[in-house]
């Protein structure tokens, strides 16, 4: 499991996550997940491109980051691009109802904006 990110603006952050977010991927990754993706008032993109396996606890895990977010003030969106599998684990779960989803990343940046 990796995570990199990319300050895009002052507010908009980009957070990218590779590998498999079952329970050994969201571990590893959780810590510096939620220090990237909470600071207060940013506009975050996370970038579930390059997932390959999305479990129930990295579903809770990015849940509970958005909310945290959103209690400081931020907004988190979720960019999905051509992964299908991530895109209908989301879809099928309801949690396109709460963090919003995009397959294009220009639009996905301009949601975190909205």
């Amino acid at each position: 499991m990796t995570i990199e990110y990319e300050d895009v603006t002052d507010v908009l952050r980009r957070v990218r996550l590779s590998g498999r977010l079952d329970v050994p991927g969201t571990q590893a990754i959780s810590i510096k997940f939620s220090g990237l993706s909470t600071p207060q008032s940013k506009r975050v993109v996370v970038d579930l491109t390059g997932i390959t396996f999305l479990g129930s606890v990295g579903i809770r895990e990015l849940i509970t980051n958005a909310k945290s977010l959103q209690q400081r003030g931020g907004k988190m969106v979720i960019f999905v691009g051509d992964n299908v599998m991530v895109a209908k684990t989301l879809e099928t779960t309801g949690i396109d109802a709460l963090i919003p989803l995009f397959t294009d990343l220009a639009e996905a940046d301009q949601g975190a904006m909205a």
